[in-house]
């Protein structure tokens, strides 16, 4: 990125929009992909990030359109405009970049040909289904605020055969562990041999949250699907499949994006076979080479 850099107080632009007149660089960085904001200032703390040839040692720093901006000695491309892809999360891989106990990640198993992106919120190691990933930091964040007050709704079977009175204190919100948990929609839809299967809905999005609300009364989630995030829907999409999400609806859902032009036909991306390896406990996904590039 090339132009004048201004260190002065701005009023944030909206997720996916730069000021005309520059950004903070943390900020910059966020939607460039290269790491969130939190994580560029700790990249910038530790002498890693330099404008124009200068290196930083705060964050208080404005870029424009006119500076050159590197990390760790590699120049860091502008920012692309937003753009935001469903995925169908298979069970077995956790939402991480790098995982510690050397299981499949969701990073690992995506299609090539994406450019560097990011979780909106996270479905833990054993649940399935609709996982939001983004290129843009600022629109990450946007979405995982409880303030859009976006229904997310799960398919879930638990062991045994319940009442719909039973969910009660599900409706009505309880407490776990100290943690109150807003209440949830639940809807008993039907019986299949030794399972139940339900419809919940909730608006937060806590760890673990379901299982531990089933727990807690006593009942065991045996399988977890995530069918809708807002207005975006699981759909037909097959585990390991991604489709982007048109630029007419993110302008017309989110308010983000390019202006009106031509619109592409929205692309299905196909399962990219992984090479078997360590299965992910209680999942189904197979390891696979992690992929350095979206990391």
């Amino acid at each position: 990125m090339t132009g004048k850099s201004e260190n002065s107080e701005k009023t944030a632009p909206a997720a996916g929009e730069a000021d005309a007149k520059g950004e903070r660089i943390a900020r910059f960085l966020s939607r460039a992909g290269i790491a969130s904001r939190r994580e560029a200032e700790r990249m910038i703390a530790a002498g890693r990030v330099a404008v124009n040839g200068r290196r930083l040692d705060t964050p208080a720093f404005t870029v424009g359109p006119g500076d050159t901006v590197e990390v760790d000695g590699k120049p860091v491309a502008p920012p692309e405009p937003p753009r935001l892809w469903l995925y169908h999360k298979p069970a077995g891989l956790v939402t991480t970049t790098r995982d510690e106990k050397g299981r499949p990640t969701v990073f690992d198993a995506l299609p090539e040909g994406l450019p560097r992106v990011m979780s909106i919120g996270r479905l833990d190691l054993n649940s399935e289904g609709l996982l939001l990933l983004t290129n843009d930091g600022a629109l990450k964040r946007r979405l995982e605020l409880p303030s859009t007050g976006w229904l997310r709704k799960y398919r879930v079977r638990i062991h045994g055969a319940p009442k719909d009175e039973d969910f009660a204190p599900l409706r009505a919100g309880l407490v776990v562990d100290g943690e109150r948990f807003q209440p949830m929609s639940v809807t008993l839809d039907r019986q299949q041999g030794a399972n139940a299967w339900l419809t919940v809905g909730l608006r937060e999005g806590r760890n673990r949250e379901i299982r531990r609300a089933m727990e807690a009364l006593g009942m065991t989630v045996n399988r977890l699907i995530r069918i809708s995030y807002g207005p975006f829907r699981l759909g037909d999409l097959k585990p390991g499949e991604v489709a982007e999400v048109r630029p007419r609806v993110l302008r017309d859902q989110l308010g983000v994006g390019p202006e009106k032009g031509p619109e592409a036909k929205p692309r299905k991306r196909p399962v990219r076979q992984r090479k078997p390896g360590g299965p992910g406990k209680g999942g189904t996904g197979k390891g696979g080479k992690t992929n350095p590039r979206r990391r």
